[in-house]
């Protein structure tokens, strides 16, 4: 059977099975296996799903992830997310489609409590989606803009994704955290001028919001500050941190997570029940992901023994040797893959191809790093796998068709065209604040 063959088919099969509710992690590796039997022989597999699982949560850096997860845990728990919302939509609520605009930036300012792209949809689609539709906000509008925003956590630190590209690349974590801080920004910004430009030409998409008292207004927009100060003590605890070199972003994980913690208790909006709470979460997804992401290494090592890397490398072909059809041919790569694979499945089986690539022709990895993520996060959002769409959906009861919500994703996706070719044409959106670290 051909390289190609074996590839489809066996991602034929983890589809069939996510299909029939097969859990992820299951899906991919039992695939995995079964391809390692069929490539060599029971024992070869056996032993890959025997050494596989513990060699990848033995790996030390991996610790901050449970870490940051706890950090997002406890700020969704003790209401960081509502309160900024709520100073989002009075500063923001104004502008046309001006609480589409205000959940857009407060999915940015969660970004910096929480490193889970999944974790900031499923929060903001509770927090926002109500609001919006009791405002007679289109729905796909409502939707799309939960499930995109969420994507902003996988590029404003702190993010789970750049940790894991990080340790695969073996690239500087801390410098990727911060190098996601300005393409994040920018990506906030341009989802900003589409929603505002759409609901400008077609008020009937968003209408406005009326605030009545301009002195109340003014009094709830101060007032609305002050309740997001935990969100500014976690980005100097943490991405401050970073950048003065005082913590490793491990270390960084366990000061956030104290910092929150710390938070949550001064202002009495956790409790021990909540804290009970935020723990049980932080496990819960941290197992989950580590599950995911045990099946995704098996999985990778079954292409790597399937020669899917190096059909990559035969696809590219002479590209390689050019940068930038080498990023063309890549980007191309990363967007098929993401309509398929999860993000920790992209980026175990194609870092392995493409660092080397990319290294070869002394492109900078950090900015490599960035494109990876941002294609990841585009790859939560398109389908027939959008995890992000599945996950508002489910926040909302499944009241919001699965269609509408892929629909109202489009217009999203058609940003970060431009963003892309932002990001690619000037590197220096995403290096000029790691390189000023030294």
């Amino acid at each position: 059977m051909s390289t190609l063959a074996l590839s489809l088919g066996s991602l034929a099969c983890i589809l069939l099975l996510i299909g029939l509710r097969i859990p992820l992690g299951i899906a991919m590796g039992g695939v995995a296996v079964f391809g390692l039997a069929y490539l060599s022989n029971w024992n070869v597999a056996l032993n890959v799903l025997g050494d596989a699982p513990f060699l990848f949560a033995a790996n030390w850096e991996l610790s901050a992830i449970p870490m940051f997860l706890l950090m997002g845990a406890v700020a969704s728990n003790s209401g960081i997310g509502t309160a900024l919302f709520r100073a989002a939509r009075v500063w923001f609520g104004r502008l046309p489609g001006g609480l589409a605009v205000a959940t857009n930036w407060a999915c940015a300012g969660f970004g910096a409590a929480s490193g889970s792209s999944i974790a900031a949809a499923a929060v903001m689609a509770r927090i926002a989606i109500p609001e919006m539709i009791r405002n007679k906000y289109d729905k796909g509008l409502a939707a799309g803009v939960c499930a995109s925003g969420g994507t902003l956590d996988s590029l404003i630190p702190p993010s789970i994704t750049f940790i894991i590209y990080g340790i695969f690349a073996e690239v500087s974590v801390a410098q990727l955290l911060l190098a996601g801080v300005f393409p994040g920004l920018l990506t906030a910004a341009v989802y900003m001028i589409m929603i505002v430009t759409r609901a400008w030409l077609n008020p009937a998409l968003a209408p406005a919001v009326v605030f009545d008292d301009e002195a109340e207004l003014r009094r709830e927009r101060w007032e609305s500050l002050m309740a997001i100060w935990p969100v500014l003590v976690l980005i100097v605890g943490v991405i401050g941190g970073l950048y003065a070199g005082f913590v490793t972003p491990t270390e960084g994980g366990a000061v956030g997570a104290l910092l929150a913690i710390g938070i949550g208790l001064l202002q009495g909006k956790l409790d021990r029940a909540g804290l009970i709470e935020s723990f049980k979460d932080a496990v819960f997804t941290t197992a989950q992901l580590f599950f995911v992401g045990m099946g995704a290494v098996i999985y990778t090592k079954f292409l790597a023994l399937a020669g899917t890397a190096q059909m990559f490398v035969d696809l590219i072909g002479d590209w390689a040797v050019n940068p930038l059809l080498l990023v063309i041919a890549v980007s191309i790569i990363y967007v098929i893959l993401g309509m398929f694979l999860d993000p920790l499945g992209m980026i175990l089986l194609t870092i392995p191809v493409f660092v080397p690539m990319f290294a070869a022709l002394n492109l900078d990895l950090v900015w490599f790093g960035v494109i990876v993520v941002k294609y990841v996060g585009i790859g939560l959002l398109t389908p027939p796998v959008g995890f992000n769409i599945f996950v508002v959906a489910t926040a909302t009861n499944n009241e919001i068709p699965l269609k509408t919500i892929f629909k109202g994703c489009f217009w999203f996706l058609g940003c970060e065209v431009i963003i892309m070719t932002l990001l690619i044409a000037f590197p220096q959106i995403s290096l000029w604040l790691p390189q000023s670290m030294y």
